[in-house]
């Protein structure tokens, strides 16, 4: 009924079936995982009035199995994508899955599915931090390039003492660009297409 898929891996479509109503699916090498994206095959609808809320665990020897909401599908919204690359191990809250027996414990991330109501799906506030974001592409490639500007730049910072003179070459204080780094970046907040004019 179930699918999840990370960019540049194969779809998983085998969940393991805990009960009638919870799959798991397991999450090898999660550390070197940004977005999971969770989705309805199209075999078989959820039954009316029903909704699978998507969890992430993330191994914890420590403090045992935290599972956190990442979010929700249902027959009107078949699939969703969750980041969850910010997620930490260990916080999360209640959960439909309960303590699995010891053998079932991964040393793997594992993302379930719990088939519940509309109306307590409704009622459930995801962790903020799986949302995914909601910035157009433009900005975030704007925003990805003043970072790599700004980078590459700093990475040739030399303070005066280590300088030699060259008078062919010509210098720029790594504050000014600093400075038109943030202004740019403030522009952008303001308003994305403030460039166009």
């Amino acid at each position: 009924m179930f699918g999840c898929l990370v960019a540049g891996r194969l779809v998983q479509t085998d969940a393991q079936q805990i009960t009638s109503d919870k799959f798991v699916f397991t999450l090898p090498d999660y550390e070197h995982v940004n977005h999971v994206v969770v989705f309805m095959l199209g075999t078989s609808p959820f039954p009316a009035g029903m909704g699978g809320a998507v969890y992430l665990c993330l191994p914890d020897p420590s403090a045992g199995q935290v599972w956190q909401l990442l979010g929700f599908i249902t027959n009107e919204k078949p699939s969703a994508i969750f980041k969850i690359s910010g997620l930490k191990a260990g916080e999360g809250g209640a959960h439909p899955f309960g303590m699995m027996e010891a053998h079932q414990v991964s040393s793997m991330a594992q993302v379930g599915v719990s088939v519940e109501s509309l109306d307590l799906l409704a009622q459930q506030t995801p962790v903020s931090k799986a949302h995914v974001s909601t910035v157009d592409s433009f900005t975030l490639f704007t925003q990805k390039m003043l970072d790599s500007l700004y980078n590459f730049a700093s990475s040739f910072a030399l303070t005066q003492a280590q300088m030699t003179p060259n008078p062919s070459e010509m210098y720029v204080p790594a504050s000014s660009i600093l400075k038109w780094y943030e202004n740019f970046q403030r522009r952008m907040v303001q308003n994305p297409n403030f460039w166009k004019t």
